[in-house]
């Protein structure tokens, strides 16, 4: 069975990434609009309604109102990779680690997660869910993100002459990403997001450092990365890192695209400081390639056809 896609946005750093992904797989037709058509109202009305699935890679408003040209009587399936619809109700947040793949495989409306927010909900919301870390604790969040993630404006600030080698920002505090990290976490509190851009095109590394001895059940971080090793077994995406800890992690500037994500879980002596990490691609496992795994669920495909994943 061939299923008809109608990337929404398909001209936009996501967009292109998907369709790249997506080349040369019989199970899908791709619907294509030209760019005289791309902004007319009533050929992405009809492209949306052909679509069996249609991945929305667009600003935040102009996703909610691509949602409405779309015939709620339909057979169209949405995938939002905004951050429209994340803590959304009648959205089922696109996580299939976290959420289920059997859950995502049965929705019609899937919210793509943002790409700090996967690293941070990779790393926490298993353990809050075991109880080994608290949903009423003050997480941090310092994070570190290639510029592509900034979309078009971005890329040109970056590429430019007298490009700057580190941007820090989301200094009121306010970032659309936390509604999500909290929500989906668990959490009692916001979190406080320290997000970052760097001099490399793709790659990103979220870290949740923890004073793990002032907390009232005293975890050990060795337990935290056996639950999370425990909580990931078997899956093709996400792996946990058991082996002795590395003496750095790094981001290059011209790494190659992947869409698997690696988690860290580094302790001191006493096992009472621990620093969790994620190191993603944030074009892949946080943007492209999750949008791509959940496309296959929702078409009843295997979870990781058509995805860049290390060999096994």
């Amino acid at each position: 069975m061939t299923h008809k896609v109608f990337i929404d946005g398909a001209a936009g750093t996501t967009g292109l990434e998907i369709a790249q992904r997506l080349e040369g797989r019989s199970e899908f037709t791709l619907i294509t609009l030209d760019d005289a058509q791309r902004k007319d109202t009533a050929a992405r009305r009809e492209a949306l309604n052909e679509a069996d699935v249609a991945i929305l890679c667009l600003p935040d408003d102009a996703a909610r109102e691509a949602v409405e040209l779309i015939d709620p009587a339909g057979g169209t399936r949405v995938i939002d990779a905004s951050s429209a619809h994340r803590t959304a109700d009648g959205w089922c947040y696109g996580f299939p680690e976290l959420v289920g793949s059997e859950r995502v495989a049965d929705a019609r409306r899937v919210s793509n997660p943002g790409c700090y927010p996967t690293g941070f909900l990779a790393l926490v919301a298993p353990l809050v869910r075991a109880e080994l870390l608290p949903s009423d604790w003050p997480y941090t969040v310092n994070a570190v993100s290639g510029y592509s993630g900034g979309g078009k404006a971005l890329i040109e600030r970056f590429e430019n002459e007298g490009a700057p080698a580190f941007r820090s920002y989301g200094y009121d505090l306010s970032h659309k990403h936390l509604p999500e990290m909290k929500a989906h976490a668990g959490l009692d509190h916001p979190v406080l997001f320290a997000p970052s851009v760097v001099a490399a095109y793709r790659g990103m590394i979220v870290e949740v450092p923890l004073h793990l001895g002032a907390m009232a059940n005293d975890p050990h971080s060795d337990e935290l990365r056996e639950a999370l090793a425990a909580f990931y077994k078997g899956s093709a995406v996400v792996s946990v890192s058991r082996d002795p800890a590395p003496a750095e992690l790094l981001l290059e500037p011209r790494a190659e695209p992947t869409d698997a994500m690696e988690l860290f879980v580094f302790g001191n002596e006493g096992g009472w400081n621990a620093r969790l990490v994620a190191r993603l691609d944030n074009l892949g496992k946080g943007a492209s390639g999750a949008a791509v795994q959940n496309l296959n669920l929702l078409c009843g495909l295997p979870e990781t056809s058509g995805l860049i994943l290390p060999a096994a």
